[in-house]
């Protein structure tokens, strides 16, 4: 895929209006994330018929039934992480990319799982369009995890579990960080845990809708 950077620029006027309104406006005060969600180009991460709404304050569909989550809400999620650049991430749930982009910006290296294979090919694509060089893709059930490259930094969940899957919690490292959306389908806490030992802090941080993590130990498809 070849971007032109007038296409990666496009939509500058949107970017700052979102910024000051959505991420600064709203309590985000990481200089880091916001520097990032100030330049990473949303709008080639939905259909070019959504475009111009790719900075509004709403999660926008992406196809096969999954969404874009809205921009606070990475912001957020991506805030309570406290990445420095050195991190390993794990995501489970890499939609459209852009959480993707955004971990991989701010990390070393970024392991992200989708189970639905036509994201994963066009997500790809445009990440990879975009020159970034530190994101490995996996095809798969993101309720496993992913064991061989643990342990991890920090792993971020971004669809709706009814609970934490205890692998996640045994693949994080000795003080490592996880943000996951916790409740039921049709309303979630976003809840922070933190590592330390054998001892595992939660707390949550807000209410939030997802769609559903579809895997082995959270929900099924029939559901």
């Amino acid at each position: 895929m070849e971007l032109t950077e007038r296409a990666i620029q496009a939509y500058a006027g949107q970017r700052r209006k979102m910024i000051e309104e959505q991420i600064s406006g709203r309590g985000i005060k990481d200089l880091l994330v916001i520097e990032v969600l100030s330049r990473v180009p949303r709008h080639l991460f939905v259909n070019s018929s959504l475009q111009h709404r790719a900075y509004g304050d709403c999660p926008l569909p992406i196809g096969e039934n999954q969404t874009i989550s809205q921009p606070y809400i990475v912001a957020l999620m991506t805030e309570v992480l406290q990445l420095k650049g050195g991190e390993r991430v794990l995501e489970i749930g890499t939609g459209s990319g852009y959480q993707t982009a955004i971990l991989a910006e701010l990390a070393s290296q970024v392991f992200t799982i989708e189970r639905i294979k036509p994201l994963v090919q066009k997500t790809k694509e445009l990440l990879e369009g975009l020159r970034y060089q530190n994101i490995v893709f996996k095809i798969f059930d993101g309720t496993y995890g992913w064991r061989d490259q643990s342990p991890f930094d920090v792993i971020l969940v971004s669809a709706a579990t009814p609970s934490i899957p205890t692998a996640l919690i045994e693949q994080l490292a000795d003080k490592g960080r996880l943000v996951a959306p916790v409740g039921e389908r049709e309303s979630q806490d976003l809840v922070v845990l933190n590592k330390n030992g054998d001892r595992v802090m939660k707390r949550k941080i807000g209410s939030c809708k997802f769609v559903p993590l579809i895997g082995k130990f959270a929900w099924s498809e029939e559901e």
